[in-house]
């Protein structure tokens, strides 16, 4: 189960953060938000994407939504979204539980400019209904991530 090997990891690198399992479904952004009493931009989002022959993964901010154009412009060339079956086989973490922790292969990880709103943030663990709480600054340095500006944010919010 993928919440083990994130489990692996934070003991290994981060015991002091704890794992939040609920009993309900978090897998969409709304549904982690509303569970755990936070606005649906403080969910970090793990997204996974091949550009060109790369996979890789973009962790933003539950409200964001990817910029073509800013991906294009950052990465050289247009992402495609994984399936969920290329994305277990790369993470092992099923959709709605991935996370840039604990991960079955090596992929490059990038956090978005949209978790700086917030002081703190949630990404998933591993599983549709874990997650993690975080300051953007210390996920980052948890998933080994480059900071990069891919995303637009919805207007009026925030």
């Amino acid at each position: 189960m993928s919440i083990e090997t994130v489990r692996q990891f934070f003991a290994e690198h981060a015991p002091e953060v704890a794992i939040e399992e609920l009993e309900t479904s978090t897998a969409t952004v709304q549904l982690a938000a509303e569970a755990h009493g936070v606005a649906p931009g403080q969910i970090a989002k793990t997204l996974a994407f091949k550009v060109g022959e790369k996979p890789l993964l973009i962790v933003a901010s539950g409200d964001a939504r990817i910029d073509n154009r800013k991906i294009r412009d950052t990465f050289g060339g247009k992402a495609k979204m994984l399936d969920a079956d290329t994305v277990m086989e790369l993470t092992s973490h099923p959709v709605g539980g991935v996370c840039p922790f604990g991960l079955a292969t090596d992929l490059p990880v990038y956090c978005d400019e949209s978790l700086h709103a917030f002081d703190e943030v949630l990404p998933a663990a591993g599983s549709p209904n874990s997650a993690v709480r975080l300051s953007p600054k210390h996920l980052a340095e948890l998933a080994g991530a480059h900071w990069v500006d891919v995303c637009k944010l919805p207007e009026n919010v925030r």
